[in-house]
């Protein structure tokens, strides 16, 4: 896990292998780890999410990303997930719509989650 700045921006990359995130405790427990480094923004690799995380029905995503937002942490989700895009509308929907608004975000890769940090969103 580092702690690096874009764009003046403080972001937290979570390491690509660990146990599956998907509680509101797993994202306390993150916002635990950033405890005084200042950072603004955690990054998640996609392949971190225990499997069903991406099944809205559920609601494991929308209570991760609102404990964060409880804290006014934003959230990245970095990596592919089309496929499971490709299995539902409503996720489609929420990414288009969280990507939009801008205060989290899911990026297919870091050069990309760059360009949307370096325009200042």
């Amino acid at each position: 896990m580092t702690t690096q700045s874009i764009n003046g921006i403080t972001v937290y990359f979570v390491a690509a292998t660990g146990a599956p995130l998907s509680a509101e405790q797993d994202a306390l427990d993150l916002i635990g780890e950033t405890y005084g480094t200042g950072t603004e923004m955690i990054v998640v690799p996609a392949q971190r999410f225990a499997p069903g995380f991406f099944d809205l029905s559920t609601r494991t995503a929308g209570h991760f990303f609102q404990k964060l937002q409880n804290y006014q942490m934003r959230l990245a989700i970095l990596g592919d997930i089309s496929q499971h895009m490709a299995a539902s509308k409503a996720l489609r929907d929420f990414v288009g719509e969280t990507n939009r608004v801008g205060h989290h975000l899911f990026a297919p890769d870091r050069a990309a989650l760059e360009i949307v940090l370096m325009r200042g969103r």
